[in-house]
């Protein structure tokens, strides 16, 4: 399986982007948006949408809902992540309660992870202090 573009899963993709979640949101418009280095939305990879791609780092950012620590879920998970990182991808992975409770280090860590791979050019730590509704 090439990491080509899979054209039966941008429909799909395009309604995730639309319909995200509130963590989501949040990481999106208070970190990733405007971050030095692009980042893309629910980027179709494979057979699989990635919350997060940021191609220049080779990174995969994925939040986890409380459904992603079921049995059924998990060993999915861990099959997806195997997928992408076969393609020579990263992956990290936050719980949403991670987004709510600590969302400076969690933008720390995606940063920190950006700037230690080759390409990307991010020197500064840009999280923005939360204003009111993210939307």
């Amino acid at each position: 399986m090439s990491k080509k573009h899979n054209p039966a899963l941008t429909q799909r993709a395009k309604g995730l982007r639309k319909a995200m979640t509130e963590q989501e949101r949040k990481l999106w418009h208070l970190f990733l948006k405007n971050y030095p280095v692009r980042f893309m939305r629910q980027k179709v990879i494979g057979r699989f949408i990635v919350d997060f791609y940021c191609a220049s780092a080779k990174l995969v950012v994925e939040l986890d809902g409380s459904q992603h620590y079921e049995e059924a879920t998990v060993e999915y998970d861990i099959e997806r992540s195997a997928v992408l990182m076969g393609f020579g991808l990263s992956v990290m992975r936050f719980a949403n309660k991670e987004v709510d409770n600590d969302f400076e280090n969690v933008c720390r860590k995606i940063h920190n992870t950006v700037t230690a791979s080759p390409q990307p050019s991010a020197t500064a730590f840009p999280p923005r202090k939360r204003r009111g509704r993210e939307g």
